[in-house]
């Protein structure tokens, strides 16, 4: 079951749903909450020739920029995450997805980390690719993303928690 607007609030207010900021009220749509974009950034190293994954981590390739905008590169790639920390109960999952706002301009985002589990309590992280021709700015503050939220049919045994590449610097 998606969780609509009126779900999200009584979730929110039974504390099944919190968001570190708290969120403003006009952050919530009709059946997801905009998320907006941190200040913390990381690209890849500009001296890499390959990425050998078989050896090469994500610590290894890439570097952390803090900056209030960034610009993404023609056909470049910054990993980044959600400004506001999401905490779900065990019997609550949900869906990021990128605003079709900026998908319409050539913004993709999160390639492979979509889903938050339940019992999920960190910052989402984001992929976010540039598929223009064309330089892009990024500016912290920017709602980039919503989620989804929706019940499951019963608690998880193993709540996620934080886990992840980036989850120890959370």
């Amino acid at each position: 079951m998606i969780l609509a607007d009126r779900d999200i609030r009584e979730f929110m207010r039974l504390g099944k749903i919190r968001f570190e900021p708290e969120i403003s009220d006009d952050q919530i749509g009709p059946g997801s909450v905009d998320l907006s974009l941190s200040n913390r950034f990381w690209r890849l190293k500009g001296d890499l020739e390959v990425i050998d994954l078989s050896e090469m981590g994500f610590e290894d390739v890439s570097e952390e920029v803090l900056a209030d905008e960034i610009t993404i590169p023609p056909h470049g790639l910054v990993i980044s995450m959600t400004r506001e920390k999401v905490y779900v109960d065990d019997d609550v999952c949900g869906w990021i997805e990128g605003r079709s706002r900026y998908a319409r301009m050539g913004l993709a985002i999160h390639s492979a980390s979509g889903f938050i589990h339940p019992g999920s309590y960190n910052h989402q992280v984001l992929e976010i690719s540039n598929l223009t021709p064309y330089a892009m700015k990024l500016k912290a503050g920017m709602r980039i993303v919503q989620v989804i939220f929706q019940l499951a049919r019963s608690r998880s045994d193993k709540p996620y928690r934080i886990y992840g590449a980036l989850a120890r610097d959370q």
